[in-house]
């Protein structure tokens, strides 16, 4: 089996004033320190920068939460992938469900700004998943499929992309899908990044579960077979539960 090195990403939402977004990502990086998972946290736009002083040196990396697809432009209120890595970014993520539903975006431009990630030399987290209504009209992996040939870009590969699978109606509804369901997801989304990306990838690429993870399932979710790591929502925003979620990577890895 190839190795691939669970990763652990804490995804902010809009959450946390200056002071305190610096105070979580240094009780974070001082916890993780002896970890052998990899530990991200993505916080506001805003405190990219800041954050990434914090821990300059130290075991968390820091991502933004987006991007816009173009380098530069009249696009008044956006954030291109390049100022995310001036910041100190080295990832970002694209197409979380939120931005989806809230932004209308679709595929094609997560597509793109996956593509500016890479422009950028960031690495792209691509986040699919399906809806409540896609999932009991017995669509989920049918819609996984279409979301995977159409939201990667033709360069992705394991060095430069991460897909995260967050099923829609699991995110912030401590809902969770059961871990046959998760397992056949992800072992699907293999599957199909293969199509897209060639055997290399489908083998190397990590495949993230986002959907309600926290301490006390942790362990059982990131034990199953094509599971790489987490997406984190309202469990990254407590060091303590974050920690304990990076914890559980150790146990497993």
């Amino acid at each position: 089996m190839p190795e691939r090195r669970i990763l652990i990403a804490g995804n902010w939402k809009m959450n946390e004033r200056l002071a305190s977004a610096i105070s979580l990502a240094k009780a974070v990086s001082a916890g993780a320190a002896q970890s052998s998972a990899e530990v991200l946290v993505c916080p506001p736009s805003l405190y990219v920068h800041a954050v990434s002083e914090a821990v300059s040196g130290g075991a968390v990396s820091v991502g933004g939460q987006d991007c816009h697809a173009a380098e530069k432009g009249a696009h008044t209120g956006d954030i291109a992938a390049e100022m995310l890595a001036d910041a100190g970014a080295s990832h970002v993520i694209v197409g979380h469900s939120e931005r989806r539903t809230d932004h209308g975006e679709s595929s094609a431009d997560v597509q793109a700004k996956a593509a500016a990630a890479h422009r950028a030399g960031l690495t792209a987290i691509v986040c699919i998943g399906e809806t409540e209504a896609e999932r009991d009209a017995g669509k989920a992996l049918p819609v996984l499929s279409e979301q995977i040939a159409a939201s990667l870009p033709d360069i992705a590969t394991a060095e430069n992309t991460v897909v995260a699978y967050e099923p829609v109606w699991a995110i912030g509804t401590g809902r969770t899908p059961s871990i046959e369901d998760i397992a056949e997801a992800h072992a699907h989304i293999r599957q199909e990044i293969g199509k897209k990306a060639g055997d290399a990838a489908a083998a190397n690429m990590r495949i993230l579960y986002g959907g309600s993870m926290k301490p006390g399932n942790a362990a059982e979710i990131l034990a199953v077979a094509d599971v790489d790591g987490g997406l984190i929502g309202g469990a990254s925003l407590k060091a303590e539960d974050f920690l304990a979620i990076v914890a559980a990577a150790e146990s497993v890895g």
